[in-house]
């Protein structure tokens, strides 16, 4: 009975929710997690497999830092590039992060890069990713593993490696 009262309220509570809402939904909102400075070694390819051109980036180090995060980025690491013959390349990049107060944090970051022409005709380019966080759950960095992510390219002036600025979704 307790179960069926409250799934009525919550369905009543999403009902009349949807029905203040007007036809076009609002967008999720984004709020600045982290940038990552990430230095990287010689890249090497394998062509031609059955799945395109595989290119691995070795991750060799950097920085990190966000409200309330901070530290360094673990050597070891890779990034998987597949590249298609339409230029278009799925990233998978795998790699630890060890914030100043000690706390190792595993980073999976997947996404594409494409460039080509827009509908006018101009070059375009687009490259976003959607990291995920495996931290501990006990730890002050638990958030992360609770929350969507996204990233784009930054740059910093000076800087030899890539600039990712990441967002969590609201």
């Amino acid at each position: 009975m307790m179960k069926k009262l409250l799934f009525a309220l919550l369905l009543l509570a999403f009902t009349m929710n949807a029905a203040a809402q007007s036809d076009t939904p609002e967008a999720p909102q984004l709020e600045f997690a982290l940038q990552l400075k990430v230095t990287l070694g010689e890249a090497f390819a394998i062509e031609n497999t059955q799945h395109g051109r595989r290119t691995v980036i070795p991750i060799t180090g950097g920085t990190f830092e966000g409200p309330g995060i901070k530290g360094t980025i673990v050597n070891g690491g890779a990034d998987y590039q597949l590249a298609n013959a339409n230029g278009r390349s799925e990233i998978e990049a795998i790699y630890c992060i060890k914030t100043d107060d000690g706390v190792y944090i595993h980073v999976r970051n997947r996404g594409i890069i494409t460039g080509g022409k827009d509908a006018d005709g101009k070059p375009s380019f687009y490259f976003r990713c959607a990291p995920q966080f495996e931290a501990p759950a006990d730890s002050k960095y638990g958030w992360l593993n609770n929350s969507l992510f996204l990233c784009a390219p930054g740059f910093s002036p000076g800087f030899q490696g890539i600039v990712l600025n990441v967002w969590r979704v609201k």
